[in-house]
This record gives structure tokens, sequence and C-alpha cells, in this order.
């Protein structure tokens, strides 16, 4: 039995591509290992979003194949770098035993077997979210309900890697969910590149509220909770479902970008200022004790200093609970990449650092709030020093956000929900005590 390891870099929604090749491999009768100087194959599924992200893959692929040298025979490379840039990386890198694109994971175990020369016992041949290795934990698990993407924002690369938004149906996710409820998993993290968008090529209406609905009846599911919800797509019928359902965290992802109109404009948002406010003042008006999350970007082509400062005091304003700033990637074959007032990279720097400085002193304030209240959390796991638990709340997305650290007694609860208090705070995590 030959042994296999996996590399998963980038997004979530990638993790989920390297979770059913997991599950494809294992379903084909390969033994699955985290050490990859034990893997007689590695797979790394690479990101290529960002100049960054390239370039990490790059130097992940070139640490992989130093694994060659040993035990390692064949090195494959997937996921978006491979969509982008296959024809180039076969030339350029030679220690890469098979490229797999997107539009070739339909057939992705034929292309494996004409490289790895194994054809006995074949059960499976495509990528299966019902057939994926969760390996997120026994907690929570992404469960993808479209893939693509059709916003076409001039700055983002997805479109042409991804393709077109392309719904899975309501069936298949609920059976979907139900599969991982039926394994353990007590949270769902319901993600695509667009979640309100979700049913609207296939049912000719958005139905993300009607899935999350559903989602909250399937048994053994504690939590549901959605991430990147475009603003001009957050209806009436989904703040009233977060509302009303007890299962759905009261946490809105909503990936905002910038907030004067003329910078909106230019990357093709749909939403612009004005409705911007709205939204979040809507959303916060409706549930009073919501958790709202927000991504923007600084020193997109064009902007200027009065177009920074009104982000800047947007922000001072709004006082997000959650914050992440990225500066500008100039992508080659995006339109805002051909835009002549590319703002120069110390700009860009400097606008970044004052973004979260800012962010730094509203997260404070923020968390200074919480002293006091009681709150849900959910232990995952001890710290090293064995003093606390590790735990979350509604308010905290894995990877993302910050964690409450509990005072740990002698009971083994990893894994439970308890009720605690929060006693204080520590940069971006809380401190609590069980109850």
């Amino acid at each position: 039995m030959m042994n296999v390891g996996f590399v998963s870099l980038g997004c979530s929604k990638n993790l989920l591509d390297t979770e059913m090749t997991i599950g494809l491999f294992k379903n084909n009768n390969f033994n699955i290992v985290n050490d990859p100087s034990k893997a007689d194959i590695i797979v790394v599924n690479t990101c290529g979003f960002i100049q960054s992200a390239k370039e990490e893959a790059i130097n992940t692929l070139l640490e992989m194949a130093e694994y060659k040298k040993g035990k390692c025979k064949y090195l494959i490379a997937m996921g978006c770098l491979v969509e982008r840039y296959k024809e180039e990386l076969i030339k350029l890198m030679p220690e890469v035993d098979l490229f797999i694109k997107f539009s070739e994971y339909d057939d992705i175990w034929k292309q494996i077997e004409a490289v790895i020369g194994k054809d006995k016992d074949k059960t499976k041949e495509h990528l299966d979210f019902l057939d994926r290795v969760v390996t997120t934990g026994e907690n929570y698990a992404y469960l993808r309900i479209a893939e693509g993407c059709n916003n076409r924002c001039t700055f983002c690369a997805i479109p042409s890697i991804r393709g077109n938004y392309i719904s899975r149906t309501m069936e298949d996710v609920l059976a979907d969910a139900k599969k991982l409820a039926k394994s353990g998993i007590k949270e769902l993290i319901v993600i695509a590149q667009d979640t309100t968008k979700y049913g609207i090529d296939i049912y000719g209406k958005p139905r993300l509220a009607e899935l999350l609905d559903e989602l909250c009846k399937i048994k053994g599911i504690k939590w549901v909770r959605f991430l990147y919800a475009y603003p001009e797509s957050i209806t009436d019928e989904l703040i009233d479902v977060v509302k009303k359902n007890d299962k759905i965290c009261n946490y809105f992802d909503i990936p905002i970008q910038h907030i004067s109109d003329k910078v909106l404009k230019r990357m093709n948002r749909k939403s612009d200022g004005k409705s911007i406010r709205k939204t979040i003042a809507k959303i916060r008006q409706e549930i009073p004790d919501v958790v709202i999350r927000t991504t923007v970007m600084v020193g997109f082509p064009g902007e200027t200093n009065e177009d920074f400062e009104e982000l800047y005091e947007f922000i001072k304003e709004a006082k997000f609970d959650k914050l992440g700033a990225f500066s500008y990637s100039k992508e080659e074959g995006t339109p805002a990449a051909r835009i002549k007032e590319q703002v120069h990279p110390m700009t860009k720097k400097s606008r970044y650092n004052k973004i979260m400085a800012l962010q730094a002193e509203v997260s404070e304030e923020n968390e200074k709030k919480y002293i006091g209240k009681v709150l849900d959390v959910l232990l995952e796991e001890r710290s090293f020093d064995g003093k606390y638990y590790i735990a979350r709340s509604y308010m905290d997305v894995p990877d993302i956000d910050g964690v409450i650290y509990v005072k740990c007694d002698d009971e083994n609860l990893e894994g439970e929900f308890v009720k605690v208090r929060i006693t204080g705070s520590n940069d971006y995590d809380l401190i609590a005590e069980k109850i």
C-alpha cells in the first residue's frame, strides 16, 4: 500500500478540494500520512490568487520536491496556480510529475493512474463531497454550496481561475451536511465565493436563507454560520432567518472592500457607500448582539488620499467587530492591472499600517464590552501549558478570528459546549472562566 501526503494552501474552498482528493485516494486503497518524509506520493493543492500566494505555492512545491531524494516517487500539483500557469509550470518545474487543472478534476483519477501506474481495485474516479475526509478536526467542517463567481470585480482573478458561479443542488448540500453531522461534526461553516448568490443559477432566485433554515433542522448540528456575504445581496429575508434561528450564529462576514463611491465603481462592486452603511445599520438594528466582520483593500489603482481618508473615517465610525485589510495586488489578466494610476508600494504599505493600527484600537474597545458577559462556547483543545481550554463563541471563525481562553479544571471537556463568563481581554483574544 502506497503512502500519500497532502499540502493544502490558500482558502477554505481550496481545502475542500484537498479533502475530496484525500477521500479519492483513500477509496482507492492508499494510505494517508501527515509526514511528507513517509510519503510515496505528495500532492500539493496550490493557491494562485495574489502574488504572495503564488510565491508560497512555488516555494512549497520546491520544498516538497526535496523529498524525491528519499522515499517520495511522485509529486503532484493541483489547484489555482496550476489552473493559471500549467504550461509555464510544466517547463519550469520538471520536479513535478503531474499538474492537474480545475477543468481536469472530472478525469483526475485517470491522470493520476497514468503517472503512478496504479489501476487495481479501482473504486472511485471523481472528486465527491460525500467521500471527502474532513481535516479540520472533530468539531467543525466547511460546507461549500457553490463554485466560481460571476461578480467580476476588476481586481480579482477568481472568475478566470474558478469559472462562473455554479450552485450545488440543495439536496446535495443537505446530504453532505447530514453525513457530517452523523460523523460528529457540531458546526457547519457555509462557504462559497459569494454565499448570498446561492441558488440563483439553478433556481432562478437566491435561496441561501431557505438553505440555512434547512441546515438548522439537522440533528446534532449546534452551530451554523455562513461567510462571504456580499452587501448588495443581504436581504431582509436573510437577516430574518438569522434572527429567528438559534443555531445560526449572529455573525455576518461582509467583504465591503471600500466605502468611496469612486473606488467601488472602479472595482466594479455592486454596492455604493450609502447602501453599505444602510445594510450594516439594518443588521445591527435587527440583531443587537450581531458580530460583523469585513475586509477592506487599500491602494487600489486611482485611490487618492481623500478616498483613503473616507475609508479610514468610516472604519473609525463603523467600529467593525472584526476587520481584515490587504494591499491591492496587481494581477495579470484583470482589468485593474491595466489602470494607469497605480499606487506606489510604499503608499500602500503606509495606508495598510494605518488601517490595522486603527482597527487594533477599535478591537480593544470592542472587547472591553464583553467583560462580565456570559457566553456559550465550544471548548476545542487545551493550551500548550494545560492551564486553559482554547474555545470559540459564536463570534469566532476558526483560524480567522481570535479565541477565548477558559481556565481549566480537572474535567475532560474538549469538544463540549459550556457557559463561561468573560473576565478579561488580551489583544484580539478574550479570557473567561467556566460557570
